[in-house]
């Protein structure tokens, strides 16, 4: 963890810097080009100016460590959670559930199962346990299966006590038609009946699930809990379903390929470890928080980030950014100073009112029940006054994170009512405007080009 520098002249008597603003730009470990960039652009010129270099603080916030796993042989690319597959032979029938017993009726009208596909199936079969005495099937149950962020189901069954299906194993099922369904496919499979004996349950905690050597995934079944990913009905079992593996040889080729790309990945990790301290020695800018780095601990690195500011330096304001992110130093501070922003419980950003949360995808949450997120500032840049800083870092080890740094803010954000300050400055797209403060998702050619206009002609948008 590197150091802050600055004039000795501009200490108090806590020796700890003195700022105005302190800057965080969130990185990624392999990100070296665009810090370069940043650094030759509106960061640089923040240290090379007379006046600014006293006010402005700017650090790269960087996980410690990297993901000790090959992408190719993780869930999925935010996250660092091991690809648990084993070999499919003979597991081109696979049944979820085989012979439960201990059934009993359900008290709801519709159950749901969770589940996430972590190499390409098709389900062959759905199925529902039985509701009479001697194993026959009663009543009429409808069973969907959903993508989880559509409201059409792809596959439809419907089983009455006249057209039940077939029997195998304890449960009663029906061929459907057959999708293949692609590494990274979130759906439920939803059981439902009007009937209120039509539908019987099963202690899931109390039996063996068969996941195909683990090409699926099931969701979290807690008695008493609503499922986190949809609002059909209640999480649990109602029936079984049967499914193949898709693609047996390509899986057995994934898995041959293992411990070659395990290998070469940690070489990778040292080459990447050896780079990060000869830049981070070289230019002092670099704060390393002890998280693995990974888009799903983003949140985390912003909170320990919060926890080093307040540690290491005096500042009345801090910016978080990222580092695809052109900054407008100058449009920033003119604001500060013009605006009267030197002031506590401030949060200063363009703010997203009413966002849907996302069920799938880079976005996706998992933890966030409700359909729609408190206010959140964009990324691109916003401003927090110390006194909230203070707050979320003394807070640290409490707070729950969520799907992303900027979302995670503006829940924890919510509880504490902070003062927005709402500015459209802070572009939540990548645009660009003579006066904009902030403009993201920007290659290093683009960042070098926004700062080369806005020091040739003062317009970064371009010179005419």
């Amino acid at each position: 963890m590197t150091s802050c520098h600055a004039p000795t002249s501009h200490f108090r008597g806590s020796r700890r810097p003195v700022y105005e603003v302190v800057v965080g730009v969130l990185s990624a470990r392999h990100h070296h080009d665009l810090r370069e960039a940043i650094r030759g652009t509106w960061m640089g010129y923040v240290k090379d100016h007379p006046d600014f270099q006293n006010r402005v603080l700017v650090k790269f916030i960087i996980g410690k460590h990297g993901c000790a796993i090959p992408e190719e042989d993780r869930e999925d690319p935010y996250s660092c959670i091991q690809l648990n597959l084993t070999d499919p032979v003979a597991m081109q029938d696979v049944t979820i559930l085989s012979k439960p017993d201990a059934l009993v009726p359900s008290d709801v009208s519709a159950i749901c199962l969770d589940f996430k596909v972590l190499h390409p199936v098709v389900i062959t079969q759905l199925g529902v346990f039985p509701s009479g005495p001697q194993k026959d099937f009663r009543g009429s149950v409808t069973v969907k299966l959903f993508p989880v962020d559509q409201k059409e189901p792809i596959v439809t069954t419907h089983l009455t006590a006249l057209s039940p299906g077939v029997y195998a194993e304890g449960i009663w099922y029906k061929s459907v038609e057959q999708f293949v369904l692609p590494k990274g496919f979130e759906g439920n499979l939803l059981w439902e009946s009007q009937d209120p004996a039509g539908l019987m349950t099963i202690n899931v905690s109390k039996v063996q699930l068969n996941t195909g050597g683990g090409v699926i995934k099931l969701g979290p079944i807690e008695e008493g809990t609503l499922p986190h990913r949809n609002a059909r009905g209640f999480p649990g079992l109602a029936g079984g379903f049967i499914f193949s593996v898709y693609d047996v040889e390509g899986l057995k080729a994934q898995l041959r390929g293992r411990a070659d790309r395990q290998q070469a990945h940690e070489t990778r990790l040292r080459e990447e470890e050896k780079a990060l301290q000869e830049e981070s020695h070289t230019y002092g800018d670099i704060i390393f928080v002890d998280v693995v780095d990974t888009y799903r601990t983003v949140p985390y690195k912003l909170l320990y980030f919060y926890k080093w500011a307040v540690r290491n330096a005096d500042f009345s304001l801090l910016l978080k950014t990222d580092d695809d992110c052109y900054i407008n130093v100058d449009e920033v501070l003119m604001n500060i100073d013009y605006k009267s922003l030197m002031r506590s419980n401030l949060w200063w950003g363009n703010f997203r009112q009413s966002w849907a949360v996302d069920r799938v995808g880079k976005w996706q949450e998992l933890e966030y029940t409700s359909p729609v997120y408190p206010a959140f500032a964009c990324g691109s840049g916003y401003v927090v006054s110390r006194d909230l800083v203070e707050w979320l870092a003394s807070n640290a080890e409490k707070l729950k994170v969520y799907q992303g740094e900027d979302v995670s803010m503006g829940i924890w954000m919510a509880a504490v009512g902070p003062q927005k300050y709402q500015d459209a400055g802070w572009l939540c797209e990548k645009e660009c405007y003579v006066d904009m403060l902030s403009s993201p998702q920007h290659t290093v050619k683009e960042l070098r080009f926004l700062w080369d206009q806005k020091r040739v002609c003062g317009d970064p948008c371009g010179c005419s």
